[in-house]
């Protein structure tokens, strides 16, 4: 989330996006890549015993690093008009509780995450048995530290639009209506 009262902060952000985004995009290329694969053999009568587990592990991979890239873009679901309606004095406490909930959250996913870690060691996937269950696994506490670090980096910027009443969702929504209508404009 860029905002230009904190060109540096928002200038990690950029970068950090840049990287969860092609981490993003590799990972669903790959998962494409490996299903029409997949599909191919198995309508030439042959059938790949690893595809599904790998597909389901690249699945899971692609949803935590596109929830770090959606923190850090603050594009989760949000409450933004109850927000606002909240009295600008209990505003900002109403955010940072929020996000102490968030971040609290994501750091017990975290720990938890790698207490599993402890606990497969030494296992692999039942498939390709040269794949230990802790790299699959990894993306839980990785994910979860990832997610924590953007809503941090979102927050100076969030705090600031939210202190001054003004709502994500409604300018998404404003902008959207605004290229909507300027794409209509050379119909009329």
């Amino acid at each position: 989330m860029e905002n230009s009262a904190y060109p540096t902060l928002s200038r990690i952000n950029r970068i950090i996006s840049t990287i969860l985004e092609w981490i993003t995009i590799s990972l669903m290329v790959l998962l494409t890549l490996t299903v029409t694969l997949a599909v191919i053999a198995r309508l030439m009568g042959q059938s790949f015993s690893w595809y599904d587990e790998v597909a389901a592990i690249m699945l899971a991979w692609i949803t935590y690093y596109g929830s770090a890239l959606a923190a850090l873009h603050r594009r989760h679901i949000g409450f933004d008009t109850v927000l606002l309606a909240i009295p600008d004095r209990f505003r900002i406490m109403a955010v940072l509780a929020g996000e102490l909930i968030v971040l609290t959250f994501f750091f017990l996913m975290a720990r938890a995450g790698l207490q599993v870690l402890d606990v497969l060691a030494g296992d692999t996937l039942i498939s390709l048995t040269w794949v230990p269950i802790q790299f699959t696994q990894s993306v839980i506490p990785i994910g979860a530290i990832l997610f924590m670090t953007c809503q941090l980096l979102s927050l100076p910027a969030y705090l600031r639009l939210t202190a001054a009443g003004i709502s994500l969702e409604h300018a998404e929504i404003e902008e959207e209506v605004e290229t909507e209508l300027e794409k209509n404009k050379d119909r009329v």
